[in-house]
């Protein structure tokens, strides 16, 4: 099977939400805007051109670490499978642009970053609790 694997380059764009899925893992939910930028020889500078917005959806460790690390107009860097559906609703034709997220993180040449390494119990074990 064929899939389509992109890299964006963005912002976020909302607050993430964080969901759980009907059997009970977490999910998380954010767009992105990315903007295509270009040198106008007039002006002797950059200027915006159009921008296109997509639904990154993330699961499990990534939805749980997208929630505690993001905040609306941070600087991404998305990669993940491209999903492109289209429907209608109340008469209105619609095309959404979804990425299934591998892999999410800050855009270092736009800021810096710290890494905190997030452990997790396997599953059936339980966390020691201190008294």
């Amino acid at each position: 099977m064929n899939e389509t694997v992109v890299t964006v380059v963005g912002n976020a764009a909302s607050a993430v939400e964080a969901k759980t899925t009907a059997a009970g893992h977490p999910a998380a939910r954010l767009r992105l805007a990315t903007t295509v930028r270009r040198y106008d020889e007039r002006q002797g500078g950059w200027t915006d051109a159009h921008t296109s917005f997509y639904t990154v959806w993330a699961f499990r460790a990534l939805a749980e670490n997208l929630v505690a690390s993001v905040t609306i107009g941070e600087p991404l860097v998305v990669q993940g499978r491209l999903r492109v559906r289209q429907g209608e609703r109340d008469g209105q034709r619609w095309t959404s642009a979804d990425i299934e997220a591998t892999a999410i993180g800050h855009d270092l040449a736009r800021g810096t970053s710290a890494f905190v390494r997030v452990t997790r119990p396997l599953p059936g074990q339980e966390e020691a609790v201190s008294p």
